[in-house]
Parts: C-alpha cells; sequence; structure tokens
C-alpha cells in the first residue's frame, strides 16, 4: 500500500517510499537481477538537486532539507563526473567535486560508489576539503533519475544517513 502525499511529511518517509517503489518494481524483480554494466563511451548531461537525508542520529537537529544544485557528465557505461553545491547538515555551504564509479546492476538500479572531495563541514578539518568514498545507487528512466547515497558518519565531525538526490537529463 502507498502512503497518501499528505502522510509523507519528513525526509526520511520520502526516501522509504522511493527506497519500496525501486526495490519493488517488476524490473528489480528479474530472474537474474545482478549483473555488470558495460564499460563503453557515452555522453549524458544532468542537472542535479540538492539532496533530502533521513540522517541516522535523530538525536541532533540536524537539516535533512539539504538544498543545492549540481551537475552531473556520464562519459561512459560505468563512470561520471559530478559536482556541485548544498547546504549541508550542520546548516552551512558546502561544495563537492568526484566521480561516480557503478560497474554493477540490480535490475535496473546502477551501483557503485561516489569517489569525492567536499568542504564546509564546520567540525570536519574546520570547513576545508576532505575526501570520501560514498555507496551510491542510480536509478535512471529516460530524461530523469534519483542518485541514492549511504552516507557513513564520522566520529562527531559527520552526520551519516541515506540522501537522495533527484536529477534531470539535459542532453545526451
Amino acid at each position: 500500500m502507498i502512503p497518501e502525499a499528505a502522510t509523507i511529511r519528513t525526509p526520511a518517509a520520502a526516501l522509504a517510499l522511493l527506497l519500496t517503489l525501486l526495490l519493488t518494481s517488476p524490473l528489480a524483480q528479474a530472474d537474474n537481477p545482478f549483473t555488470t554494466i558495460e564499460a563503453a563511451p557515452k555522453s549524458e548531461f544532468w542537472i542535479d538537486s540538492g539532496f533530502l537525508t533521513a540522517h541516522f542520529d535523530t538525536g541532533e537537529d540536524l537539516n535533512g532539507n539539504n538544498k543545492g544544485l549540481g551537475a552531473e557528465y556520464r562519459f561512459s557505461g560505468t563512470m561520471a563526473a559530478t559536482a556541485g553545491r548544498f547546504r549541508n547538515s550542520d546548516r552551512a555551504w558546502s561544495n563537492y567535486a568526484g566521480l561516480l564509479w557503478q560497474p554493477y546492476a540490480l535490475g535496473t538500479l546502477r551501483l557503485g560508489a561516489a569517489f569525492a572531495a567536499f568542504d564546509g563541514y564546520p567540525r570536519m578539518r574546520d570547513g576545508g576539503w576532505f575526501p570520501a568514498l560514498i555507496p551510491t545507487m542510480t536509478y535512471d528512466h529516460e530524461r530523469v533519475g534519483v542518485n541514492i547515497g549511504i552516507v557513513p558518519s564520522y566520529k562527531d565531525r559527520l552526520y551519516g544517513g541515506i540522501s537522495v538526490q533527484f536529477k534531470l537529463k539535459v542532453f545526451e
């Protein structure tokens, strides 16, 4: 049963609904849903939103509506370059730049990780740049898509959670 739109009031509820829809879709239930993706050259440019984040640490007053704007250029079947700016969990502005590597698929979901650098987190290197490895799933359908990242927590400096980023393909 899909909840009514009025009952989806938090980023966590939106993420739960999205993951349920993706993982229960007929395409994700194929006979052999786990495959490798061909690394053939591509040329796709996407505009990315900020993030909706359901934080693991619900006791903190964290920002789960990480407004922002980014771009993604998929140059092969398994790789994309990405960069952008967003309002982070600490309510400070962050920038990011990195590579998205997704050599596997589960049905129509691409699986892999983002290797990126971030800044703007006050308790992490005094807001300076730091590297991060974020397990990432992507679902693309024609001109729209979504990236789902599992952001790890790091000591008392970074708050982990599940982040969703919506995207729109501009050209291919």
